[in-house]
């Protein structure tokens, strides 16, 4: 008796593989959410703290462009973590019109929360791909980032 021959797959379709990523990201983010609001705090929150575990006392503007998002909407968000007294502004010498933003022992233990529940919930699916399978996905990821990036400078 022969072996069974392998069913082929059908040529993959390069929208279906961006829908497919796309709910994927959903369903990630949701499930993070999840997670980060148990902390109580919002994902747009969590990546403010944890980019400061990163490089503390940088400027609001930095913050805005590590975060890809506009120097308003990290203001409002540095205000309203601020109020909560995750982070402070504290003023850089010789310059009048930038603060540099430092976290809160608070705030460092909620960011350090946050990245271990990040670290479990990586663990618990990618995590679980065999090495290579992690690999091939990595670069192929990387791939289709410098296409993105290439559309952009165009």
């Amino acid at each position: 008796m022969s072996a069974p021959k392998p069913v082929p797959q059908a040529q993959a379709e390069p929208d279906r593989v961006w829908f497919r990523f796309m709910r994927l990201h959903q369903r990630m983010l949701t499930q993070m959410s999840a997670r980060i609001r148990t902390l109580g705090l919002s994902i747009p929150q969590f990546d403010l703290l944890s980019t400061l575990t990163e490089q503390e006392g940088i400027s609001q503007s930095e913050l805005a462009q590590r975060l890809y998002v506009t120097k308003g909407n990290v203001s409002g968000l540095v205000d309203r973590l601020v109020q909560a007294g995750l982070v402070e502004r504290r003023a850089i010498a010789g310059d009048r019109r930038s603060y540099a933003m430092h976290l809160t022992p608070e705030g460092r233990r909620l960011a350090e929360a946050g990245i271990a529940a990040q670290r479990d919930f990586v663990a618990s699916t990618l995590g679980k791909l065999q090495q290579e399978d992690l690999t091939e996905l990595d670069r192929l990821v990387v791939l289709w980032r410098d296409l993105a990036r290439a559309v952009d400078t165009e």
